[in-house]
């Protein structure tokens, strides 16, 4: 995948490899790749930008994403994502691209559905304790983002459907809390502090008795009797399924380790925002998921000019001593250039900071556009900039 880079934004190039994108979306062993990074990077459009390009390139794609902002629905012509697959319109190409959003109460819903008796399945989705769980309760929104990757991933493997999966992971400042998610929610339905709630009678009754009935008053107190008798009921009855969770929240974490997963991840051309993308890439390393490269986006572009930043402020600061219109404009336009190829320079330093800690880690760069993507062809500008690199 190494090239050399050229470009408007060759000169702050940094040592590390170019991150060759339609290799990655044409390899055909590549099933799933997952975008991940912090908030207001450009995940989304990203995810989208990848998943149109892949398709028009003949890959049977279906991108999944948590974003709440509900941009991916308007620019790729669609009234609304929800948690069924939609086919996205005016794609070329031979592929197909379908898009979704995921909802994580339904997807909860799906998986009582599938997994109890309608009698236990009811009784699991009408309590007030549930209803709390699989809407608000920390970490859920992760957790189903694996839960639906995994059902989208077992469906593919049985009919075809796609060959690659595009994961716009959720929108939380540590974006790799979807990593920790199913072991997480597996530790609190597992905790001791649920497991008494239904600890049987065991070792001498008088001792158990007082010991339950100090808890259980506690808890009345702190929680509420009505509060405490729904996490009981709900605790019981959801109890059977949870094996079921954890099985498969573990298939989908050795899916994420697998060859056939490429990991993204995705940066502003910030301090912050790279500070925070070197702890994805370590942690990745880390969790042995397989790492594709780095995109850092909305990059300044460079100017065509050979005039430096130092020149242009001087050049401005002369003409405001003899103000007039022109002066006055001409001065205005070589601060603004000036300012520009500042950030340029402060960007390129940060990026070389990046590259000389991950000297490994393939990296593209993307530069800004001058307005927001709100449609199909904006979709694929950005994707041939990450082509380009």
């Amino acid at each position: 995948m190494t090239r050399t880079r050229v470009g408007p934004l060759a000169s702050t190039a940094h040592a590390a490899p170019a991150l060759d994108v339609d290799a990655l979306v044409d390899d055909r062993d590549i099933g799933i790749v997952v975008c991940c990074g912090s908030g207001g990077v450009g995940k989304t459009t990203t995810a989208a930008s990848l998943a149109l390009r892949a398709a028009e390139r003949g890959r049977k794609v279906v991108v999944l994403t948590i974003d709440p902002a509900r941009r991916l629905a308007q620019s790729m012509g669609i009234e609304k994502l929800d948690n069924t697959p939609r086919p996205v319109p005016d794609v070329g190409g031979e592929g197909s691209l379908d898009a979704m959003m995921l909802d994580m109460k339904r997807t909860f819903d799906e998986v009582v559905l599938s997994q109890a008796s309608p009698e236990k399945a009811q009784q699991i989705l009408s309590n007030p304790f549930y209803v709390a769980l699989s809407s608000s309760f920390a970490g859920t929104q992760e957790y189903m983002a694996m839960e639906k990757l995994g059902q989208i991933h077992r469906q593919a493997q049985k009919d075809g459907s796609y060959d690659l999966i595009v994961v716009d992971t959720p929108p939380s400042r540590s974006a790799l809390d979807f990593l920790d998610a199913p072991e997480r929610l597996s530790s609190f339905l597992d905790g001791r502090f649920i497991r008494i709630l239904l600890a049987p009678a065991k070792g001498p009754a008088r001792f158990m008795t007082a010991g339950l009935g100090i808890v259980t008053a506690a808890l009345n107190r702190v929680l509420g009797g009505q509060v405490l008798n729904d996490m009981q009921v709900f605790i019981a009855a959801f109890d059977t399924l949870f094996g079921g969770f954890r099985a498969r929240a573990e298939k989908t974490y050795a899916l994420l380790q697998a060859d056939g997963t490429a990991f993204l991840v995705i940066a502003a051309p910030e301090e912050d925002a790279l500070r925070e993308a070197a702890y994805f890439v370590e942690r990745l390393n880390e969790d042995e998921m397989p790492l594709a490269g780095l995109v850092v986006n909305r990059a300044a572009r460079e100017s065509d000019g050979d005039l430096t930043a130092d020149e242009a402020g001087a050049a401005a600061a002369r003409l405001s001593r003899t103000p007039s219109p022109d002066n006055d404009l001409t001065a205005g336009l070589l601060r603004l250039h000036a300012r520009r190829l500042r950030l340029v320079e402060r960007e390129g330093r940060v990026r070389r900071r990046f590259a000389a800690a991950h000297p490994t880690v393939p990296t593209v760069v993307v530069p800004a556009l001058p307005t927001d993507v709100h449609d199909l062809e904006g979709l694929r500008q950005i994707g041939e900039l990450l082509a380009e690199g």
